[in-house]
C-alpha cells in the first residue's frame, strides 16, 4: 500500500533555511531537546536537507548553499515551561525578543527569541 506522507509526519512542517544548519540543529537540540530525524548531505558533507523533531512536530531545514536565503520566520511552540525554554535559548546564544509574560486576556505565558540563524521562536505555556 502506498502512503502520501511518511508515518509519524504531520501534514504541515515549517521549512527553515540557515547559513549554518549544523549550528541551528545544535541550538534547537539544546533549547528544545530536538532530535535529528533525517539528514541528507551534499557531496562536500554540508547539509542539503535535514529534519528535526520537537515533541510531536517536525521542522525541516536546508543549508545555506542554495539560491534560497534565510528570511524572517516566526515559529510558535507550546512547551511545558516557557520560562525554562526561554532561559535555555538565551544561554545558547539567542537574542531576546520578549521575556515570557502573560498579557491581559491571554491564557498563555509567552516569550520570544531570535535564534543564531535569524528565525524568531515564540514559546508558550498554556494556563487553564
Amino acid at each position: 500500500m502506498s502512503t502520501w506522507k511518511p508515518a509519524g509526519y504531520p501534514s504541515v512542517s515549517p521549512y527553515l533555511i540557515a547559513h549554518d544548519p549544523d549550528a541551528l540543529i545544535s541550538f534547537l537540540g539544546s533549547v528544545f531537546d530536538a532530535s535529528l530525524v533525517r539528514r541528507f548531505d551534499r557531496p562536500d558533507g554540508s547539509l542539503m536537507h535535514g529534519e528535526i523533531r520537537i515533541d510531536d512536530s517536525l521542522i525541516m531545514m536546508g543549508g545555506g548553499a542554495t539560491e534560497y536565503k534565510s528570511s524572517e520566520v516566526h515559529v510558535h511552540v507550546y512547551v511545558a515551561d516557557a520560562q525554562a525554554v526561554y532561559d535555555r535559548a538565551i544561554a545558547a546564544g539567542a537574542e531576546p525578543i520578549q521575556p515570557p509574560i502573560q498579557k491581559d486576556a491571554d491564557d498563555d505565558l509567552r516569550g520570544g527569541f531570535r535564534d543564531p540563524a535569524g528565525h524568531i521562536w515564540w514559546v508558550a505555556t498554556h494556563w487553564e
